[in-house]
Order: C-alpha cells, then structure tokens, then sequence
C-alpha cells in the first residue's frame, strides 16, 4: 500500500473472501475487512473512498447494510459482490456496481478502479453510469422476456435514453468503457 492511498473497505462473512479481496488490493490500497454487517456500518467513516459488499450475510444482510450506508449519509461508492445473481431490484438500490462471484483479481480491481472514479463525478453523471452498469448487468444475466414485463426495468432505459440525449457524449464514452468492463467480466 502506498502512502495517501484511498481506503476500500471489504464486507463479507466468509473469511477467506475477505483475505482473498484484502490480498488482491493490499499493493495498491489501504484495505479494511470485517465479517458482518453491523461491523460494516460502524466501520464506514470519512476514510473510506469505496466498500465491497457482499449481498447475503447473517444479522444484515447486504442490503439493509447499504440502505443504512445512506442512511446515515455515506455517499461512499458500493461495488456489490455477491453469488445472488443481479435481480430488477438492484435497479432502486443505491449502489454503483455489481460483481457475481466468482470474481478475479482483475475484475475486481477494474471494478474498485472504476467505483473511486465514479465518486470524483457529479452526482447526475455517477448516477447514470450506476443506471448504466445495472442496465449491463441485467441484460447479461437475465432473458428479454423477463427484462420486457419488468415496469422498473423499462423505466430505467428510458431514463438512461433520455440522459444520453441530453447528455455530452464524453459521458457516454466514459460510461461505455466503463460498462464494457463489466460485459467482460460477466462473460468470463
């Protein structure tokens, strides 16, 4: 780790996840892990720039973990790794991206990289790129038909459509490199 590096806080019950991911970003990072959720939520201080959070864990789950985030006002940027598929409810979850286990080294630390890059961005661009990256997510892993019947799913293209249009097109290049990441990490 080098001095001045930003903080990733790594949240997952299995141990040996949390070694692995502490392993993986330790050079470039400074690392913090704990095992459950309400740890977590009295962890998260000004320090942490990005937090890795698993979606299934025992007496708060992954989800309740991040509505308390912001809850109590953390705006820290949240990469999702979880084994549970991406479902239409990410759409309303407040996070920035999403991992399915297994991951690997360079997913994750493409998806580290590009959460802390996310948090320099205005607000409106951070939320498009999140939209952007759970719309990616979805289509990789879910069937047309599903996707189609869904209201939020269909609600969310049409807010991401009316962005682009009134959008610059240095955010949808950003935004397409940035999800084309995680096209490649969903077919690997």
């Amino acid at each position: 780790m080098s001095e001045g590096a930003e903080t990733v806080l790594v949240v997952d019950d299995e141990p040996s996840i949390v070694e692995m991911f502490r392993t993986w970003l330790e050079p470039t990072y400074d690392v913090r892990t704990v095992t459950d959720g309400p740890t977590a939520l009295e962890t998260v201080d000004d320090d942490v720039d990005l937090v890795l959070l698993d979606r299934r864990m025992p007496r708060r789950n992954g989800d309740e973990v991040l509505a308390g985030l912001r809850e109590q006002g953390h705006d820290v940027p949240v990469v999702t790794v979880s084994a549970v598929p991406p479902d239409v409810d990410v759409i309303d979850a407040p996070l920035d991206s999403y991992l399915v286990k297994p991951v690997d080294r360079e997913a994750l630390q493409r998806a580290v990289a590009a959460g802390l890059l996310t948090a320099s961005l205005s607000a409106e661009t951070r939320e498009y790129y999140a939209n952007a990256v759970k719309r990616s997510m979805l289509e990789a892993t879910k069937l047309r038909g599903e996707l189609r019947t869904s209201d939020a799913y269909r609600s969310l293209v049409d807010d991401l459509e009316a962005a682009e249009l009134s959008g610059s097109k240095r955010t949808g290049r950003m935004t397409q490199d940035l999800t084309g990441d995680v096209y490649r990490d969903i077919e690997s």
